[in-house]
């Protein structure tokens, strides 16, 4: 019985037709399962991050041959590096999803503020989008941040003084702000 190996990839390039594909085959071809995945555009690259798992004893040495052909012949960047262990969520169990809003003129140090404002109070950051698009009619930039969160469940039970201090943070950004539970299905 063959043991389970982990990897953890990231992958960016300019964006074209056929990067997904030429990533997700790579995978199967050197005996991956892609297990996880999340992929998208910033600006004109397209970028993803990728779990992938293995029972093949080489593919370690699989994937570096075939992510280097891939670097050379698709002009992209990838680190990747195995895992020592299988994954396993770090979100405890009795976590309580939560998403935040932030919306406003465009500034530096919107993300820096939220997310030090989050990470002192133990929240994990599940998912972060960010984009900048020109108010309508005035060509401002507007920036919107939409992060998805698990908050601890002793601080999901009394969120107000945690809601009070990004309230805080928005006026003194003087952006809007919204924080509301996750609707789960």
């Amino acid at each position: 019985m063959s043991l389970r190996r982990w990897f953890a990839v990231a992958a960016i390039g300019r964006d074209r037709a056929g990067i997904v594909a030429d990533l997700s085959e790579c995978a199967f071809e050197c005996g991956c399962n892609l297990e996880d995945a999340s992929m998208t555009m910033l600006g004109t690259e397209f970028s993803t991050l990728m779990l992938l798992s293995s029972a093949e004893t080489d593919a370690l040495a699989r994937l570096t041959e075939a992510f280097r052909r891939l670097e050379w012949e698709r002009h992209l960047t990838i680190f990747f590096r195995p895992l020592e262990t299988a994954p396993l969520p770090s979100i405890p169990p009795d976590a309580v999803a939560h998403r935040l809003t932030v919306q406003g003129v465009d500034k530096a140090g919107i993300v820096a503020r939220i997310s030090r404002c989050l990470a002192n109070r133990g929240i994990h950051i599940t998912d972060l989008r960010s984009r900048t698009t020109p108010a309508p009619g005035m060509g401002t930039p507007v920036y919107t941040l939409d992060i998805r969160m698990s908050l601890p469940a002793g601080l999901a039970a009394e969120t107000a003084s945690f809601e009070q201090e990004i309230r805080d943070i928005a006026a003194d950004l003087n952006v809007e702000v919204e924080v509301a539970p996750e609707l789960t299905d």
